[in-house]
């Protein structure tokens, strides 16, 4: 992608709007928390204690309305206590720019790394960084410092407190996960109907598992019904795959057909029915016709063997969906899943031991090639240079430059530049809408507090529409904030806008001469993929092999790692996508390709799955030659797509011609499944494979590379940057 598109893209993206469910409520009472704190620091002390209060108040709101499983009301508590540690120890230093610049630099490298702990505890951590470089102009002593920091956690206590008092959908976000989860798969069957090999994005399985995982006190107070209805929604996925497959299941034409469209719609028509009643707490309530559907006849049932034997397995499954979601269960209690004997939850660590996790995360990504870590040092690097850059414009209000820096600076290049053009866009918005209150109104200090409140509700409101639609009411509320204060809007106006400016294009400016493309990591999380996928098939079949409850459970964790190396690289090719970078080991078209035949492979596999038989079934003693040969080939393609060679399946085809003239094979079905598995395998070798010129032509070019590197070492000279 070039440069001019990447910007087209980057401007699409900043200003548009994000269609979602907006939560007024909780933006009311996030709001009430800031005029709690606001109106009496404004009645009893001064401007100046409103503003911390405010600040922190506001902050602590916001950051309840990130995706945490964590009960908002910790979140709240987490964060007025980060905001009020930055406030006072950046005080501290505050005195002399030798001593502040050094703090400021490994305070904001820090809020950096927390991105290794996932996005919510980096957001949070980048507004301790502002914290920090705002409220170190409020306070004249260390002793005033303390009541500042005490007044901004009093903020974060507030909002907790009030969530303790008025709780608004409790457990909303776990039920939401969840039912999104059910939902997706409700979607995936009516696919199904009409394309047998429709692809599954596992993201909302993989979300709801994440939300599942939960403290020991959360697992007293969780609702029954967030217990077993994932579980389930995991073995319906395979299972209305090999329904509607015409390879293993229905056929494709005729009376089988059509009794499979019928099941699949029906199964649709459930799991949407037990999805909306996870999200509203409400029983089930299923169509006649549906259920009508249901009803397997064992005289008259047009289905056979397996897509038969998937037909009952579905029945069965939606079943005990509907017990769990509440709907005619004849049980006082709700059911819980046959397999929680040990564990009854996934477990989440509470505040102290998540310590060591925090501390392992974090020294995982520090290496010079992580986006992390690059990340933390264009933070610490853009800060410090927007304060000192600010601190010599004849400007006040300096540190809003650095702020605008940290807080629309993300690990990737698409979402830094998008954010930085949508704060400009909503800023001078904003701005403009507060300018023309203000000389209209000629609010005084108490109106312009309750304006300023008014404005945090509508941002809180917009929260989840985009980021340049909140920052407009922000921009606002930083503007009634201030004229609370007794400075006129003539001066901050155009400082606000000037200032939001310069730290955007630092922001921008960063990602330039220090970048973390992910264009030259696409092989790498391909090769991850391919190899993960690999063990999760070869487990399926060694499952076959020996059905026992040890080789279940090694499938079911070959699995997760599969979908978590998936993840990875979905995330990266989306990020290349966007990058105005020339494609390195993988072309665009290579990517596609690739990307589709692992996805073949995956879903092979997940057919062989949704028939895994029970403990007591008869074995398939052809299948674990067939697992070692396909784990083998799959780990060495792996390390052939790093390498840019051709992958080669040697192994599998001998062991599959030996599965085939295996006398008495009573496994066709299995056999097929691995047949299909191998031609997946075959277009993954096809999209990546090079013909003979386009490896000399690659040869030449890499030994171009590399003589190039020996003469600039020669003589001392180097490129600009490598590895961007």
């Amino acid at each position: 992608m070039t440069w001019l598109r990447a910007f087209g893209e980057v401007v699409r993206s900043g200003l548009t709007i994000e269609e979602t469910r907006l939560e007024p409520l909780l933006a009311l009472r996030t709001a009430a928390g800031v005029a709690i704190v606001v109106g009496p620091a404004l009645w009893l002390v001064s401007p100046a204690y409103a503003a911390s209060a405010a600040l922190g108040a506001y902050s602590a709101g916001g950051a309840t309305f990130q995706r945490a499983w964590r009960p908002r009301k910790v979140v709240a508590l987490g964060a007025g206590a980060g905001l009020a540690l930055s406030t006072f120890v950046g005080y501290l230093a505050a005195g002399r720019l030798v001593t502040f610049l050094p703090l400021l630099a490994v305070w904001a490298f820090a809020a950096g790394m927390a991105w290794a702990v996932g996005s919510t505890a980096g957001i949070v951590a980048a507004t301790t960084v502002g914290s920090m470089l705002v409220t170190v102009t409020l306070p004249t002593s260390v002793g005033r410092a303390l009541e500042h920091a005490g007044v901004i956690a009093l903020g974060g206590v507030t909002q907790a407190v009030l969530i303790l008092l008025f709780p608004i959908r409790r457990w909303g976000a776990h039920r939401d996960a969840l039912a999104d989860a059910l939902a997706a798969v409700a979607d995936y069957a009516r696919r199904l109907r009409h394309d047998p090999t429709a692809p599954f994005d596992p993201e909302p399985l993989m979300t709801a598992r994440d939300a599942a995982a939960v403290t020991p006190s959360q697992a007293r107070t969780r609702p029954p019904v967030l217990h077993g209805p994932r579980g389930l929604a995991e073995r319906i996925r395979p299972v209305v795959a090999a329904l509607a497959d015409p390879d293993v299941g229905a056929p494709a034409e005729g009376p089988g057909r059509d009794r499979a469209r019928e099941l699949l719609d029906a199964a649709a028509d459930v799991l949407d029915a037990v999805a909306r009643s996870i999200r509203r707490g409400t029983p089930a309530e299923v169509r006649p016709g549906s259920m009508d559907v249901l009803r397997v006849d064992e005289e008259h049932e047009v289905l056979e063997g397996p897509a038969r034997q998937a037909a009952e397995r579905l029945v069965e499954l939606l079943g005990e969906a509907l017990e769990i979601a509440g709907s005619g269960g004849a049980r006082g209690r709700t059911p819980t899943s046959a397999g929680l004997a040990g564990a009854q939850f996934l477990v989440r660590p509470t505040m102290l031991r998540l310590v060591p996790v925090v501390v392992r995360a974090v020294r995982r990504e520090l290496r010079r090639d992580s986006p992390v870590f690059r990340h933390a040092v264009r933070l610490a690097a853009v800060a410090t240079l927007g304060y000192l850059i600010a601190s010599r414009l004849p400007l006040g209000h300096g540190y809003w430059a650095p702020i605008a820096s940290v807080m629309v600076m993300r690990p990737d290049f698409h979402r830094t530049y998008a954010r930085a053009v949508a704060r400009l866009a909503g800023t001078l918005a904003g701005v403009a809408l507060a300018t023309g209150v203000v000389r209209a109104l000629g609010p005084d200090a108490h109106v312009s507090g309750a304006l300023a409140v008014a404005s945090a509700g509508l941002s809180y409101t917009l929260d989840r529409t985009g980021y340049a639609y909140t920052q407009c009411f922000t921009a606002a509320y930083v503007v009634f904030l201030l004229g609370m204060g007794g400075q006129a809007w003539e001066q901050t106006v155009p400082e606000r806008v000037v200032l939001t400016l310069l730290g955007g294009a630092l922001a921008m400016l960063a990602y330039v001469v220090f970048p973390a493309w992910e264009t030259p990591r696409l092989p790498g999380r391909l090769a991850d993929w391919l190899a993960a996928t690999g063990r999760y098939a070869a487990a399926v079949l060694r499952d076959y092999a020996e059905p026992t409850r040890e080789r279940h459970a090694e499938m079911r964790r070959a699995l997760l790692a599969s979908r978590e190396a998936r993840a990875a690289w979905q995330e990266a090719y989306d990020r290349a996508r966007q990058e105005p970078v020339r494609p390195r080991g993988l072309t665009s078209r290579e990517a596609q390709e690739a990307q589709e035949a692992l996805k073949g492979f995956g879903r092979a596999a997940m057919l062989m799955e949704s028939h895994v038989p029970r403990a007591d079934s008869r074995v398939v003693p052809e299948a674990e030659r067939f697992a070692e040969a396909l784990e083998a080939d799959t780990a060495k393609a792996a390390a052939d797509v790093r390498e840019h060679r051709n992958p080669d399946w040697g192994r599998m085809e001998e062991a599959l011609h030996a599965w085939e003239g295996a006398a008495g094979d009573r496994s066709p079905v299995v056999r097929r499944e691995a047949e299909l598995q191998k031609q997946a395998l075959e277009d993954l070798a096809t999209a990546v494979s090079r013909t003979p010129l386009e490896r000399d032509v690659g040869s030449a070019r890499e030994e171009q590379r590399v003589r190039a590197a020996a003469a600039a070492e020669g003589d001392g000279s180097g490129p600009a940057h490598r590895g961007g």
